[in-house]
């Protein structure tokens, strides 16, 4: 087995972040820690870092683009491509009190027409 295994194994590099995570990271910053450098300060990162990051000139090393995340109280997931819709369908309903577009919480498991808070009710009745 003389043949190096490298020559076939083809690197791939992003050349950025997804638009979608760079735009979600700078938005949970702004709505947390105000500027870049109070970010990076948590994060120990320089605040020209995390501006090279959320402009796309920066790609950030996993374990970089972890940290940044988990200071924000968040986890990067590996879902199975098939599997996404049904997450994202999770997501998208989970309401957060803080979120602008309504503080209704409804139940992941909820009926479709079931009104919010009604699930408290029902279970006072049982």
């Amino acid at each position: 087995m003389d043949k190096n295994i490298k020559t076939y194994i083809k690197p791939l590099r992003l050349k950025g972040l997804p638009d979608g995570m760079r735009q979600q990271l700078k938005a949970e910053r702004l709505k947390h820690d105000g500027s870049q450098a109070e970010l990076g300060g948590r994060s120990g990162l320089p605040q020209m870092h995390i501006s090279g990051i959320e402009s796309g000139k920066i790609v950030p090393r996993f374990d970089t683009l972890l940290d940044l995340v988990r200071v924000r109280d968040h986890d990067i997931l590996l879902i199975p491509r098939a599997l996404v819709p049904a997450v994202q369908s999770l997501i998208r309903d989970y309401r957060h009190p803080d979120d602008p577009r309504g503080s209704d919480e409804r139940s992941l498991y909820a009926a479709e027409d079931e009104e919010p808070g009604t699930e408290e009710k029902r279970r006072d009745e049982i």
